[in-house]
């Protein structure tokens, strides 16, 4: 369940997002705020998941708003404008909703908040997580968030990690199983990587620590669904 809240200075905006809300079973809508002040008090005693935030608005904008809280809640901008999208993602807004929006867009935003937030919290849990990868006469205890990917040539995998590779004689599906899955994804018959680790996705590729890494055609339905990405 991802909690949430909506500001927005139009009735009829935050009515719409109510009864999206009320659609998805894994949404909680905890309140919504027509005066984004009041909205600022209110997440100053609660903390929520994601907001639902208008740009303009009177007294302070969403911009400004989204400025004032530390730690920042997951965004998503819904407004009539659209000259705002570059600056939104500048702020890392999940997503930037052009009213209206239907509710199939709307659900696509949720989704991508649900895959952020999840991709957050199993990060934490898994910051102090390691494995044992042998490579020949030794031993390497490998801290998970440390993989970049594993790529398979020939009988060798070589691990790629932040500072250095680590070469191995193993299958891929055995080193594979020893990751956790919310972290890691197969991407082609050659490759897994951390999904932390991936800075742009491309429609053949995509790009990890600078390296351009291949997708393959029987991979790429089940990556897009994986980060949510229609």
């Amino acid at each position: 369940m991802i909690t949430c809240i909506a500001i927005d200075d139009e009735p009829k905006a935050l009515e719409v997002i109510e009864r999206y809300c009320q659609k998805i079973g894994s949404v909680n809508l905890k309140a919504t705020f027509r005066e984004p002040l009041k909205a600022i008090e209110f997440l100053n005693r609660e903390k929520v998941d994601l907001i639902f935030l208008d740009i303009n608005m009177p007294d302070i904008n969403g911009m400004q708003l989204l400025q004032t809280l530390s730690p920042r809640p997951l965004i998503i901008f819904t407004t009539a404008y659209s000259q705002y999208a570059v600056e939104s993602y500048d702020l890392n807004a999940v997503d930037y909703l052009l009213k209206p929006a239907t509710f199939e867009r709307f659900l696509m935003a949720v989704n991508k908040a649900i895959t952020v937030l999840a991709s957050r919290n199993t990060a934490a849990i898994n910051e102090g997580a390691a494995v044992f990868i042998k490579s020949g006469p030794q031993t390497y205890r490998v801290n998970v968030n440390e993989i970049l990917y594993l790529e398979k040539n020939g009988n060798y995998l070589t691990v790629h990690l932040k500072n250095g590779t680590i070469l191995i004689r193993e299958n891929m599906a055995d080193v594979f199983d020893l990751l956790p899955a919310s972290d890691f994804i197969r991407v082609h018959k050659s490759y897994v990587v951390g999904i932390r680790h991936i800075s742009m996705i491309e429609v053949h590729q995509l790009i990890v620590n600078g390296e351009k890494i291949p997708i393959g055609s029987t991979y790429r339905d089940s990556l897009r669904d994986r980060l949510g990405i229609k």
